[in-house]
């Protein structure tokens, strides 16, 4: 691709859905993108099938070199990233540590996407934590990456609000456009021959984002109904939240609060509105093991489970 505006050289750093977007917008921006780095394929599904990552697809549909090392701190796969002769690398959602030999390979290092307001909710998992406490927004910061676990500094920034409907998908998908959005303005400063404005991150307002696992998502039907329907609009779809009707795992998918009382985990009435430690949570979409998702009334007529049943 040929264009008038300067470009520059740099390789592509990422793995997952979020970082597929900002790769194909560097792409139509016009910059050199040397070579891609990401996770390798890895089996999925029940026919354990291997998948290759949205970021390889991405890539190998623009006609992009690929590459997937196991890991970077070989002195081998070091000199290969310093081989590439790089203006600068854009990381987003990677998956795996860069040494400090790879972190100042490039001319102007490696700029990182990192889906919260830094400081606030570094590490693994930042959409879905900043749900889970009720943040009132969030936002992309572009980051000058250093050693440290997102704790270099801040360049640029995009504040995106956070509603009681906004759920882990459509925070993903508004952030992952905001993202690309930022890298964008910063590639072109930079091609410009202008430096980004770095601001170091301040030591208060530190949270760290856990990375998630299957437990985060069970249901605690003594935690408040405002609670609750955070945790289910933070968790869908991963890792998922859950709860127990006579041993079995379901599934929740989405759920509102509704202004009633009760013992919790006591099934109020027909409708699936269950009893929390404060309020009630009504159950919208539902699914049991090996089934479709469907709506709570067609699953109660399929269960007959009488109102004042515990869940669990």
């Amino acid at each position: 691709m040929t264009l008038s505006a300067p470009s520059l050289r740099l390789a592509f750093m990422g793995t997952p859905v979020f970082a597929k977007t900002a790769l194909e917008a560097i792409y139509a921006a016009g910059h050199t993108i040397a070579a891609v780095y990401c996770q390798p394929p890895k089996p999925a599904g029940r026919g354990h099938n291997v998948h290759k990552t949205p970021v390889q697809e991405t890539a190998e549909k623009l006609g992009l070199t690929v590459r997937f090392p196991k890991s970077l701190r070989s002195v081998e796969e070091q000199e290969k990233f310093a081989a590439l002769n790089l203006d600068v690398a854009v990381v987003a959602a990677y998956g795996l540590i860069l040494p400090k030999a790879v972190l100042d390979a490039p001319k102007h290092g490696c700029l990182n996407i990192h889906a919260s307001l830094l400081p606030r909710w570094r590490g693994a998992a930042p959409i879905q934590r900043a749900l889970l406490a009720g943040d009132a927004e969030t936002g992309v910061t572009l980051m000058q990456m250093d050693e440290g676990l997102d704790t270099g500094a801040m360049l640029l920034k995009s504040v995106v609000p956070i509603t009681d409907t906004t759920t882990a998908q459509s925070l993903h998908d508004v952030l992952a456009d905001q993202g690309a959005a930022l890298i964008v303005e910063a590639l072109k400063t930079l091609a410009d021959g202008k430096a980004l404005p770095a601001t170091p991150q301040p030591d208060e307002g530190v949270c760290y984002a856990a990375k998630l696992t299957r437990e985060d998502g069970k249901i605690d039907w003594s935690q408040s109904a405002i609670n609750l329907e955070r945790q289910v609009r933070a968790l869908t779809p991963w890792p998922g939240c859950f709860f127990f009707i006579n041993g079995e795992p379901v599934k929740l998918h989405s759920a509102a609060v509704i202004s009633q009382e009760g013992s919790p985990g006591t099934l109020l009435d027909d409708q699936f509105t269950v009893a929390c430690g404060h309020k009630a949570l009504r159950l919208l979409t539902v699914q049991r093991a090996g089934k479709k998702a469907i709506d709570a009334p067609s699953f109660l007529r399929g269960l007959r489970m009488p109102v004042g049943t515990t869940l669990l």
